[in-house]
């Protein structure tokens, strides 16, 4: 029995001895194979291996930009929406007395409006207004533009050449649909229509407060204009404010900011104002005043831009994050705490001309928040005012009407001409 039992683990360890040899003989040989294989990334590198950046379409607008409005903000929402980066270029003012006539506004002014919307990216300064070759080769390989952008309105120079037909030759060009019912000429008539009241009672930045004799002779004055002194051809939508809106709601923990006023003919001096008004906290929450407070407060030839056009332009500004259309003149408790708001700023450069409030006759309209220690003047960066620039176009009437009569029998041949543009 021993001796059997000793020839089994003797041919046992035999076996395995050979056995774990023909393991080793086989590992050996799959190595060599393996090893001199076709490599296959797509089957040897794991699930979450990066893939190559995809390139970034730049895509490229210009303009004069002189009196911002919201029909330029969608312009440039909608050219960002044709890429991932929106590069915008500012006519310099030179080039804007060549072609149009002198602009209202300063190159710094409208570099700072541009600079303000959302959907920008990239500003050039002091751009030529026709694009050359040159500029436009300068264009495509020193800022990488991949496509330049314009209206669907024609853009026709002096000459009769299309502006934009360099672009199109090299199938780099793209269209976009134009805002109806707003131009910077329609502004500018406004404007003009409301000269008569601008010259008798105005306020500017640089004036001192209005007396109440002043103001009597300016109400006196009012009553005998229409209360429709210019006509918005605006027809807003719901889709347009979701369009402008950042959808966004503040934390339950933000520091919400408020920020009330008529925000009248957008300007660098809201954007400015606005800016360091979000500094503050962590929610930009503006209040536009009804159309109706803003006459009360300044006169009926006042606003000159509606209450939507005027949400518009404000919710375009990227240091916004929500809005009260048609916010009460007074900031109540109930509202405080509905917004659950931490803080409420003015700016020191204000146009509130009522009587009434110089006199002392109406109530603070922030006595609650200065009540309740959450109030704060901030001191505006900017004098300028929508009256200050509504002065400068009466000081140049005679220029700004010729130039509105050339614009307006082009725009009323492209509403004559015009067809539907998909967005």
């Amino acid at each position: 029995m021993e001796i059997e039992s000793c020839s089994w683990h003797k041919d046992g360890l035999y076996f395995l001895s050979h056995l774990f040899g023909g393991i080793m003989i086989s590992c050996a040989l799959l190595r060599f194979f393996t090893k001199n294989l076709p490599k296959m990334p797509h089957l040897l590198r794991g699930s979450n291996s990066k893939k190559p950046a995809k390139k970034k379409v730049r895509v490229y607008i210009d303009g004069c930009f002189d009196l911002m409005h919201y029909g330029h903000a969608n312009a440039l929402r909608q050219a960002k929406a044709l890429g991932d980066e929106l590069v915008v270029g500012v006519a310099s003012d030179e080039e804007i007395i060549l072609y149009k006539g002198p602009p209202v506004l300063s190159m710094q002014e409208r570099l700072t409006l541009v600079n303000g919307l959302k959907w920008v990216d990239e500003v050039i300064p002091d751009v030529p207004y026709v694009i050359t070759e040159d500029f436009m080769n300068v264009l495509f390989n020193e800022y990488k533009i991949d496509y330049i952008v314009h209206g669907d309105d024609p853009c026709i120079l002096s000459d009769g050449t299309d502006a934009y037909g360099l672009a199109k030759k090299a199938g780099r060009y793209k269209q976009i649909k134009r805002t109806e019912g707003v131009s910077s000429t329609d502004i500018v008539g406004r404007i003009l229509s409301s000269a008569d009241y601008v010259k008798k009672g105005k306020v500017s930045a640089s004036s001192s407060q209005p007396t109440v004799s002043d103001e009597f002779e300016t109400a006196k004055f009012n009553k005998s204009l229409p209360n429709s002194g210019h006509i918005s051809h605006f027809l807003p939508t719901s889709r347009r404010i979701s369009q402008f809106s950042s959808h966004k709601a503040p934390g339950p923990n933000s520091r919400v900011v408020y920020i009330d006023g008529a925000f009248d003919l957008f300007h660098a001096g809201h954007v400015k104002i606005l800016k360091k008004a979000k500094q503050l906290g962590d929610f930009l929450l503006v209040g536009l005043y009804a159309d109706q407070t803003v006459s009360w407060l300044r006169g009926d030839r006042f606003p000159l831009m509606n209450l939507l056009e005027r949400s518009l332009s404000v919710l375009a500004c990227q240091y916004v994050d929500d809005i009260i259309i048609g916010a009460p003149f007074a900031v109540t408790k109930d509202m405080i705490s509905t917004f659950n708001i931490s803080l409420v700023v003015r700016g020191s450069i204000s146009e509130d001309n009522n009587p009434l409030l110089w006199d002392g006759a109406a109530s603070d309209p922030y006595d609650v928040p200065k009540g309740m220690g959450i109030f704060r003047n901030l001191e505006s960066p900017e004098v300028i005012t929508t009256s200050s620039i509504a002065e400068r176009i009466i000081a140049n009437h005679e220029i700004y009407l010729k130039r509105n009569a050339k614009k307006e029998k082009s725009e009323k041949q492209y509403y004559a001409e015009k067809k539907y543009v998909a967005a």
